[in-house]
Formats: C-alpha cells, structure tokens, sequence
C-alpha cells in the first residue's frame, strides 16, 4: 500500500497584506469635528459636546478628542504653511483635514512622532483609502523631521506681523488688531496670542439667589479668581451639574460677568428699579443680572426687587433669553428702532454685537471665518445701539457699552463717537467698580485680557447720563 501523497496549494506571492486599521475613536471623533467645521460650517464648541455623548467617550478619551479637534483648528494657520512646504500639489480637503490632525500630534501634543504617523495613516486608510493614506505617511514622515520651532523659522514671514501670524496661528489682520490695541507691543502681542491659543478653563456662573459658588464647589469646581459668583470646573461635561442643568446656574466667562456686576455696581442717586438690556442674546448677561436685579444680594449690597426686560432682535435668540432667566420680561425687538419710552431705565446693558475677536480662544475656528470687511457695518451698528442706549436711560443712569473684542475700532472709538453728539453724558472710571482685578491700565474704561487676567478679551465702558 503507498503512502497517501498531500500537496499543499500556493497563492502567488502578493507581498505582506496590509494591517487592518485600528479603529480609534478620539482620533476618528475630532477628525469628523475637523471635516464638519471644514465642510459645512460647523461650530466646533456645539457639535463637540454631542459627538461625545453619542459615541460615550469619555474621560481621558473625551480629553484627546477634545484636544486633538481644538488644538488643530487653533493651529490651522501654521499647519498649512508647513504642509504646503511638504506637498507639490494641494490635497483634496478630506485629505488636508487628516494632514492637519497629524501635524497638531507631531508639533504641538506630546505624543510620539512614529505614534502621531501611524495613527493618522490609520485613520485615512480606513476612512479616504489606500492611495491618500500613503501620501499622508510621506508628507508626515517630512513633517516629523523639524520640531515646531524649526518649522516656524522656515515658513514666517519676515515682517513682526506676519511672524506674529505664523507662529501663533491667527489671520494677519487679528494680529495687527490685537498688535494695536496692546500699543503696538510685540511681545505682549504674542504672549496674547500664545493664551488665545491655550484650552481655556470651564468657567461656571453661581446666579445669587438661585444657587451658590459653594453649591459649585460640591460639584468639583474651585472659587474663581475675581468674579463672587465664578467658579472652574477641571473637569467633565458642565452639563451635568445639578445647578446648571436646572438653569440656576451657567456656563458663562468671568469676564462676562465682572462688566455686568460693574454695571450693577454703580451707586445711582434716585430710583433703581427698571434695568435694561438691550441685545440680550443668547443670555448669559440677561442670566446674571435677572438674578441680581430680582434676588438681589446682600454680600453685594444689591437690594433686589428690579424689574428686569432683555430684548433681542432675533426670536430664536430670543428664546434662549427667556430660558436662561427666570423674573425678566424677554420681548423680541429692535433695539435701534424701540417699542419702549426715552429715559425710563436706570441701568442699561448693551453687549453690542461684534467680531468676538475676544473669544477666540474658546471658539477657535471663529478666526477664519472673521473678515475685517464686516467691521464698517458692524461699528455703524455699534453707534446706533449706543446712542439709543443713551436715550433709555434717565438722567442719573447708567450705561455699559460692552464688546467681546478689543478691536479699537469696536470699543473706545465707538464711545468718543457717540459722546461728541451727547454733551449731556459723562464717562465714568470704570476701573473703580473692578477693584477686585488688578492691571486694567490707565482707564477709564475697563480692557480685560486672556494674557492678563485669564478672562475673554471683554471691553467696558460706564456711561452715566448727566441731570
């Protein structure tokens, strides 16, 4: 009997298969966040939070997706300098979206160089294909060969502004705003720039009469530095907060609720009860001073009892007032054009709509998609809000001209403006109502900083209206 013969079947040789991609979801979440913002316009602060919760990141992955998705869209400018460097052609967006992920890992994050590579090489080849992901692994590979301080020396322009641009990541025509407004000095403009360009602290509001700083604190959040009612949460989604999920208490910058508890502030002779505010979307001053003016607050010597009215122009902003406060009465209306009498308010905020250029870092992709051409119709507007604040209010009043921008064209030359037509109008320290803050400059209105004070860029000026 023969021994039974076995053959074995070949398959012609084909090389190593490909490895099968790692799904990695942080990775995935921020790239999707990347391309949302990229492609349709999205606002990363709004979809971020909901992305996460839908596919149940988090802790330190919730982190990294976070970072990796905010910390590139910060970066955009730079990183597309440097890729256009490495490329001799323009990559499609899909693909330019993925190249900017990984250029955030190898220049500005500490994960390792061979790390940052492969995942993103991962990423395209599961996501785009074969082809682009080898295209992407040899524009990395380029990439990983500088360190950023390396890259920035080859790609900045020669010129203080265009150097400030580059290696800070903002358009030139920011830089050159900021650069103005910090008196034309260089290093402050980039220490500015370098804290826009930092993951700011979640800042909560306690709303006095509804909640406390120490009710925060249960939570995990820590006093804030100046404002009474501030406090900073380290961690977790501010949603979950009891406070804030009972709108008894917000998200909302300290810098946005010192100019209101300035505003508040302001010792006025005669009667103190009706308070407007007059742009009041989507409400996070409306919020704190609702609950000053209504619940007042001893500590503070706010007496309470204040009728409150926010007005907004737009309904569904409108709408978001009237969730956010509880005693105000919300309307929806022009404020340029107003539904009520001249000189019947005591107090009046205007948060006059703006660039917003003093909040970038908390929205990062707002600084391409801001355009110097929007200035001119937005300051005529500025006026316009302003010089009818100054007809609400009654001889003995207050107003706060607010914006969240430090551009000079949005803030003192706006309120020099209005007052040369109002002889009857005098503008007050307002320094003198933050003593808590120190480095406010030579007056008298307030310019908050990130660089400064860790607070959005807000601008204050007090106008009170002479008897």
């Amino acid at each position: 009997m023969s021994a039974r013969r076995t053959t074995t079947r070949r398959t012609p040789a084909t090389g190593p298969r490909p490895r099968r991609p790692v799904r990695d979801d942080a990775r995935n979440t921020a790239y999707d966040v990347i391309r949302a913002v990229d492609e349709r316009d999205a606002y990363a602060n709004l979809l971020m939070p909901r992305l996460l919760r839908e596919r149940g990141l988090t802790g330190r992955d919730a982190a990294l997706a976070t970072e990796l998705a905010y910390g590139t869209l910060r970066g955009l400018g730079t990183y597309d300098a440097v890729i256009e460097v490495c490329t001799d052609r323009a990559p499609d967006p899909d693909v330019r979206d993925a190249l900017r992920l990984g250029t955030h890992q190898l220049l500005r994050m500490r994960v390792p160089p061979h790390a940052a590579v492969g995942t993103t090489v991962d990423l395209v080849r599961a996501r785009i294909g074969q082809g682009p992901a080898k295209f992407v692994n040899a524009v990395l590979r380029k990439i990983a060969a500088r360190t950023a301080d390396e890259w920035i020396a080859v790609v900045a322009q020669d010129d203080p502004v265009g150097r400030l641009s580059v290696a800070h990541s903002h358009p030139r025509w920011i830089v050159g705003a900021f650069r103005d407004a910090l008196g034309g000095d260089d290093a402050e403009t980039s220490a500015l720039l370098e804290a826009d360009n930092a993951r700011p602290l979640v800042t909560l509001v306690a709303r006095p009469g509804r909640s406390s700083v120490g009710e925060l604190a249960e939570s995990g959040a820590a006093p804030g530095r100046y404002s009474p009612y501030a406090a900073y949460l380290p961690e977790g989604d501010p949603g979950q907060v009891r406070a804030v999920a009972d709108y008894r208490a917000a998200v909302q910058d300290e810098g946005s609720q010192l100019v209101a508890l300035a505003l508040a502030r302001v010792p006025l002779e005669g009667p103190d009860g009706r308070w407007l505010d007059m742009c009041a979307g989507p409400g996070g001053k409306a919020g704190l001073l609702d609950a000053i003016a209504a619940y007042g607050d001893p500590a503070e010597g706010f007496p309470g009892g204040v009728h409150l009215l926010a007005a907004e122009l737009q309904y569904h902003r409108a709408r978001l007032v009237w969730q956010t406060t509880r005693e105000a009465v919300v309307v929806t209306a022009d404020s340029t054009e107003p539904p009520w009498r001249p000189g019947v308010f005591d107090r009046v905020m205007l948060d006059a709509p703006c660039t917003g250029l003093g909040a970038l870092r908390r929205r990062p992709e707002a600084r391409w998609r801001r355009d110097p051409a929007s200035l001119p119709e937005l300051t005529r507007l500025q006026r316009r809000l302003l010089a009818a604040a100054l007809d609400a209010v009654r001889p003995g009043g207050v107003v706060a001209y607010v914006t969240c921008s430090p551009h000079l064209a949005e803030t003192g030359l706006v309120v020099d403006d209005v007052l040369r037509e109002h002889a009857d109008v005098e503008r007050l320290d307002a320094r003198a109502y933050l003593p808590e803050v120190a480095d406010l400059g030579d007056g008298p209105d307030v310019q908050l900083w990130p660089h400064r004070h860790g607070t959005d860029a807000m601008f204050l000026a007090l106008l009170r209206r002479r008897r």
